[in-house]
């Protein structure tokens, strides 16, 4: 019997961006509008955050977890942060239609200064999405690239845990995500600590 073969580069992104597009489509058309739209909203912002999890701890997890699992998502992490981008695209074009259709529920509670981190992210993650691509990637410079994306990463995690931390008192998923962010943080931060004391040890032999 012939073994299940995981789809890797552009075939796992276009599997991912497939899925995104057909769970959108099946939440719209399974509620009329505005709620379609809410729920469509939600469920890309969740994929979008797994995606995001992870690109986020690709290699995190390769230092912490070295294994056949790790290293494939350190290998896949350029394709799925390319698939988290095109969730959160979908999620902003939903976010879009759903405030011109309905600006009054759009507008409700919210005010230009409480969507300005997400207007920032959105700037990020499409200067992060440019950047990986061998033409801009070779313009920006190895050392430049590094720290575009490095920090590109850290604002968008950060954007993250605000926006689910704002929204804890709702109760729902919030907790749980703005848990799961924290907890990734705590791991990215350990990994890097780890990677510095493996290259001591190794200075010092």
């Amino acid at each position: 019997m012939k073994a299940l073969t995981l789809p890797s580069g552009w075939k796992l992104f276009a599997t991912l961006a497939g899925l995104t597009l057909a769970m959108t489509a099946v939440v719209l058309a399974s509620q009329p509008d505005p709620d379609g739209l809410r729920s469509a909203i939600r469920a890309t912002a969740r994929s979008s955050f797994a995606l995001f999890l992870l690109a986020f701890l690709g290699s995190s997890l390769a230092t912490l977890l070295p294994g056949t699992a790790s290293r494939r998502i350190l290998q896949e992490r350029r394709y799925l942060g390319l698939a988290f981008a095109f969730s959160h695209t979908v999620h902003g074009l939903l976010i879009y239609r759903y405030a011109q259709e309905f600006p009054a529920l759009f507008w409700a509670g919210r005010t230009l200064t409480s969507s300005l981190p997400g207007s920032v992210g959105y700037l990020f993650l499409l200067l992060l999405t440019i950047t990986s691509f061998k033409a801009p990637t070779r313009l920006l410079g190895g050392s430049a690239w590094r720290a575009l994306h490095s920090s590109g990463m850290w604002l968008l995690a950060a954007v993250f845990c605000l926006s689910f931390y704002k929204r804890i008192p709702m109760g729902g998923w919030y907790p749980l995500a703005f848990a799961l962010m924290f907890s990734a943080v705590a791991v990215k931060l350990t990994a890097k600590l780890a990677r510095q004391q493996r290259r001591r040890a190794q200075a010092l032999s």
